[in-house]
């Protein structure tokens, strides 16, 4: 009944702020439609406390640093990204460019600053998110970005891709990694969720200058391992290593693709 009354108010804001985004888009400068989605996000997160009973504790925020800088997160659910919007600043995300086909998102993207790149990958997505990146990273926001590139169910994990290391090196930026267990009471897309305290949590960010092999390793582990310690927390039984799962050959509703090697 909780998950009804919660999954009814879902659509309806959807909805009600998506008509809103995309007004406030037709407006001068990136604020009003900012505003409009970070308004969306923090109603988002009290609709899911009130009605679905999820509530989300936000962890080590003194880890994120001053300026821009690049949030790399585990990606368990669609709930993550309300959190993300409605805590931390001046941010933009990575996404795929599938999200452009949906009526009235294109603009909203655009207008937003969102770094839309090419779902099929290759070298010509990697160029044009190098390039997206540049400005907003001249701009002084924050990118998120989900480098496994799916929604990955709690205990499971997809290849972690490359384009996360290249946006660091390119903009001399600090990667900021975040674990997190929402997928215990939120799984991906699934309309039934599960009432309890869910935790998000910054981590400190990764040392600078290190090779992509070895940056790429210590992303996966730092993310994966906090996240199944999270995970642990909140079931009561132990994850001892997340399960590589191999890609849906659908792609995903949310997120980037073509951030590989």
């Amino acid at each position: 009944m909780r998950s009804a009354l919660f999954n009814a108010y879902y659509w309806v804001l959807s909805i009600f702020y998506g008509l809103s985004a995309a007004l406030s888009a037709l407006l001068p400068g990136r604020r009003p439609v900012t505003f409009a989605l970070r308004l969306y996000s923090k109603r988002m997160l009290w609709a899911l406390r009130t009605f679905a009973g999820v509530q989300v504790e936000l962890k080590g925020q003194e880890n994120l640093p001053k300026g821009a800088f690049i949030i790399a997160a585990k990606h368990h659910s669609w709930g993550d990204g309300f959190v993300m919007f409605a805590n931390v600043d001046n941010l933009s995300f990575v996404t795929g460019d599938h999200l452009e086909k949906f009526p009235l998102l294109g603009n909203i993207l655009k207008k937003f600053g969102a770094i839309v790149v090419d779902s099929c990958g290759g070298p010509e997505a990697r160029a044009a998110l190098s390039k997206s990146a540049a400005q907003v990273a001249a701009e002084g926001r924050r990118i998120l970005i989900y480098p496994e590139g799916h929604l990955a169910a709690p205990g499971e994990r997809f290849r972690y891709r490359t384009g996360v290391y290249h946006m660091s090196q390119d903009f001399g930026l600090p990667v900021v990694p975040v674990a997190t267990n929402l997928g215990c009471f939120w799984k991906q897309q699934e309309a039934r969720k599960t009432p309890g305290r869910a935790t998000v949590e910054f981590l400190p960010a990764l040392p600078q200058g290190l090779q992509k092999v070895e940056f790429m390793k210590l992303l996966e582990n730092t993310v994966e391992n906090r996240t199944n310690e999270l995970i642990a927390e909140a079931t009561g039984q132990p994850v001892k290593a997340s399960v590589l799962v191999d890609p849906p050959k659908k792609k995903p509703s949310t997120e980037a693709e073509p951030l590989s090697a």
